[in-house]
């Protein structure tokens, strides 16, 4: 045999995994949050089953919701595995560009999946990403902050409520804000929040003939409610924090209350990250008294585009990544407060999960929200901190945008909703819904 034989056949044979199939190298874009980057910690486990190698993408969550719809849009084919979300994933699947999901192992179990997270992952009864985790929103607080206050945080607090007790934990001369919330654009950042907010004041994005409901005054009060709130209360510079920037902030000990995802509560509770972990509690999401709280309902999950030329491989990712199993393999190493949250019912019916202090509020927060009636006064879409129509994302970003600049003090409220009102009915005109 030739030297240039034998190191063909030696090449070949490291090319083939344990089950017989070649080894495929993934491209994954994703997330740059903490579960998402934790799970990069675990490759090696799935190279060490598969034989597959996988190459990160990991990007801020603007960026990477442009980068892959630009990609998968345009076919590109620069990745074989997305990190995308509800707002996505039925849209995608409409236009075909995405893989179906209709083939999973029986082991993986996808009736496990939470009926909520399921139903919200599909199109047209088809399943076409798979939840790594799932969330809803709720407040995250310092109950030594609360105690100090004289309050006592009920479990469904009002806005007011939660705008007194800020004013009350604001500390300035210890760098302690009251409450710490996300103004940063974006349609799934401060968007994200904003809208919630607005819909437990009784606003709405459409009326029932798709006309923009920015002039109305239940936006005006919502808006007006949040500005003052993060004025009163608020770090400095709010206009810019996202996600990762309040967590940062609430870990260092400088926020009275958080109000965000469920998912943080295990990054704000555990001790190597977070300077309060042994003083945080949790409470359902605010209300007004008008019958919606502000909370959401989302999950990161993958999904497989349609371009790939690696569809075997990926799917094997897939069902390592959201597994039953690759829960069990976190809370081995990191314990069961550090599992992805919110995916499966058998995580809640597990006794190891239930005594970690904020599973049953968080089942809760997204047993409560409920995406086909997101508004108090009835609408045209499904979503709650979106609208699932694909002209959304556009119109939603320049929307907060407009409303990023009433936070840094850059206009007025009454002039940012002028302008979301109006560039929101163009948009709207233009695409043919009015």
């Amino acid at each position: 045999m030739s030297f240039t034989t034998k190191l063909y056949a030696a090449t070949a044979m490291t090319l083939i995994t344990a089950g017989g199939a070649f080894a495929e190298n993934l491209v994954i874009a994703t997330v740059n949050n903490g579960d998402m980057i934790r799970m990069q910690g675990y490759t090696d486990d799935f190279t060490e089953k598969t034989g597959h190698t996988v190459e990160w993408v990991t990007l801020e969550e603007n960026v990477l919701r442009q980068r892959v719809t630009t990609d998968i849009a345009a076919k590109g084919g620069s990745f074989d595995i997305m990190t995308i979300g509800m707002y996505e994933t039925p849209i995608w699947a409409a236009n075909e560009w995405l893989i179906p999901l209709n083939d999973l192992s029986a082991e993986y179990d996808a009736d496990d999946i939470l009926p909520a997270m399921r139903e919200g992952l599909s199109y047209d009864g088809t399943l076409y990403a798979a939840p790594f985790y799932g969330e809803s929103s709720m407040v995250m607080y310092r109950t030594d902050l609360m105690e100090k206050a004289g309050l006592e945080m009920p479990e469904a607090p009002t806005w007011q409520f939660i705008r007194e007790a800020a004013a009350a934990m604001t500390d300035r001369e210890n760098d302690i804000n009251g409450i710490c919330l996300r103004g940063k654009a974006g349609w799934g950042e401060g968007g994200a929040f904003i809208t919630v907010t607005a819909n437990s004041f009784g606003a709405r994005w459409f009326d029932e003939d798709w006309n923009a409901q920015f002039d109305q005054p239940a936006w005006k009060e919502a808006l007006t409610f949040f500005v003052d709130l993060m004025n009163e209360s608020g770090p400095t510079g709010y206009a810019t924090n996202g996600f990762n920037e309040n967590l940062n902030l609430f870990q260092q000990g400088k926020c009275g209350m958080w109000i965000d995802a469920t998912v943080a509560a295990s990054f704000v509770t555990n001790p190597d990250d977070s300077t309060v972990a042994d003083k945080v509690s949790f409470a359902l999401a605010p209300n007004t008294g008008k019958g919606k709280n502000a909370n959401w309902l989302w999950a990161w999950a993958l999904a497989i585009p349609a371009g790939t030329q690696k569809e075997d491989a990926a799917k094997e990712f897939l069902e390592w990544a959201t597994s039953k199993d690759y829960i069990e393999l976190v809370a081995a190493n990191e314990g069961w407060a550090n599992v992805p949250p919110g995916a499966r019912t058998s995580l809640y019916e597990n006794d190891n999960y239930k005594s970690v202090p904020f599973a049953a509020m968080t089942l809760e927060s997204i047993n409560a929200a409920d995406p086909k009636n997101p508004t108090v006064d009835p609408v045209p879409y499904v979503g709650i901190q979106f609208v699932a129509i694909p002209e959304f994302a556009g119109i939603a970003t320049e929307v907060s945008q407009e409303f990023s600049a009433v936070y840094a003090g850059q206009q007025s409220v009454d002039e940012a909703l002028e302008k979301a009102q109006a560039l929101t009915n163009d948009a709207m005109e233009a695409a043919g819904y009015r």
